[in-house]
């Protein structure tokens, strides 16, 4: 399935169904007086959560929402039918702009969380709603009222409890493969993930929590640089972040050059997203050179007090006890049953 997180559609909710103008007819009564019924009410436009959703794929094929219309009112005081309400669907995290303006309409980061978007039209009333003890016999209704309509852009912000980020090729997608059911593209070249996963990590005690990871952010990102750009906004909701640096490529590349980089990026993008609880992990610790390059960039990280826990995606070293870290800064102090 394609990861869509951005989308731009048109929504309309239902035009409210005409009044009817109606005279009671029958044999044997002569006088019977105005019969219409009223017009329906025109549909909503309502957007729900669905937890069956993590895309908003069908949307983009789908561009245009449009809700029922009410039914015109008819004789012997029949009133038309509603029209039915448009529900849509969409992935917890969605939020709804304006397409014009960039106001937020909505932001359903809760389970089940919905919101009326667009109200429907009222239907309007028939004749048998004007007569009066002076005028029995209005030969006049009302029209029903034409419904809302407007541009909107959905964007989906990815809910996870850990967001991974680094350079491209630092083991991000490894790593999420490693401790998770997750499993994103991964090979030997040179390559940058194209598309956010999501992966549910089970931790001791039954308990879980979930982890995101993002395309390889480089210089420039916040300004549209590279594909991490499009997706900075999903680190947005984590609680916490493990920012992986890879020390096998020194002295070629300067990890700790990298490391701030990015985090020009994060406060470029986001101020908030820059102060988010940060911890470093430096990949690959089961090759020797990078044991060794461990010894160089360690006192960076010291003299700041940043938590920095070497670990191999490959072998598995290292990442009980990262794991633990991330549970104490989930749920606190561990339990001695975990």
């Amino acid at each position: 399935m394609s990861f869509i997180d951005e989308v731009k559609i048109n929504v309309k909710s239902g035009d409210g169904g005409a009044g009817c103008v109606s005279f009671r007819r029958e044999k044997f009564i002569p006088l019977g007086g105005p019969d219409g019924g009223d017009g329906g009410k025109g549909g909503d436009v309502i957007v729900k959560v669905s937890s069956h959703l993590s895309t908003l794929l069908d949307l983009r094929q789908h561009p245009h929402q449009k809700a029922g219309r009410g039914k015109n009112g008819m004789g012997s005081d029949r009133h038309g039918a509603n029209g039915h309400t448009l529900e849509i669907l969409v992935p917890q995290g969605t939020v709804i702009k304006d397409a014009e303006t960039g106001e937020i309409l909505a932001d359903l980061a809760e389970p089940d969380s919905s919101m009326v978007l667009l109200k429907g039209g009222r239907g309007g009333q028939g004749n048998a709603r004007f007569k009066t003890a002076t005028h029995k016999a209005p030969k006049f209704a009302q029209p029903g009222e034409p419904g809302e309509e407007r541009w909107i852009r959905m964007e989906l912000k990815l809910m996870a409890d850990v967001g991974l980020l680094g350079m491209p090729s630092v083991g991000k997608s490894s790593l999420i493969a490693k401790i998770s059911a997750a499993r994103p593209k991964i090979a030997e070249y040179h390559f940058t993930t194209l598309k956010p996963s999501l992966g549910v990590v089970q931790y001791k005690n039954y308990r879980s929590f979930v982890m995101a990871d993002i395309p390889g952010l480089i210089e420039g990102a916040s300004e549209g640089a590279g594909l991490g750009h499009r997706f900075l906004k999903h680190l947005e909701r984590t609680g916490q972040l493990l920012h992986l640096l890879d020390l096998s490529w020194m002295p070629d590349r300067d990890p700790i050059a990298e490391y701030e980089a990015i985090n020009r990026e994060l406060a470029l993008f986001n101020p908030e997203l820059a102060e988010k609880r940060q911890t470093v992990v430096i990949n690959k610790i089961d090759l020797p050179h990078v044991k060794e390059n461990l010894k160089e960039v360690l006192p960076y990280f010291e003299e700041r007090g940043i938590k920095v826990f070497p670990i191999s995606a490959a072998t598995g070293e290292g990442i009980p006890e990262l794991l633990d870290d991330i549970a104490f800064n989930l749920w606190g102090e561990p339990e001695e049953t975990w």
